[in-house]
């Protein structure tokens, strides 16, 4: 099942309750600063565990204490959808337990 595109303003006021989280080139975006590089390896680590139990992989990039990511939906022809947003969500409810701001 494909999972439907959502409209930008739809995505933006789904994104609204989630510090940091915005609309960049077609893609929700968010970068997390952490206190070092073995935390952020480490939140890391649960983003991928998380993208599993969804089944949703996003570009996900380490930094030495940065952690980011870009999400779309590849099956929607790289559209924002539902499914980027729960990924979003999931990785914020875990972000503090990292220490990532």
């Amino acid at each position: 099942m494909v999972a439907e595109p959502l409209s930008r303003d739809e995505a933006e006021e789904r994104l609204r309750p989630l510090s940091g989280w915005s609309i960049q080139d077609g893609r929700v975006t968010r970068t997390y600063r952490l206190g070092t590089h073995v935390a952020a390896v480490a939140m890391v680590v649960h983003i991928a565990q998380i993208q599993e139990e969804l089944n949703h992989h996003s570009e996900l990039t380490l930094g030495y204490s940065t952690v980011s990511l870009a999400v779309s939906t590849h099956d929607a022809g790289g559209a924002v959808t539902g499914l980027d947003i729960a990924l979003a969500e999931r990785v914020e409810s875990v972000a503090g337990a990292h220490g990532a701001h």
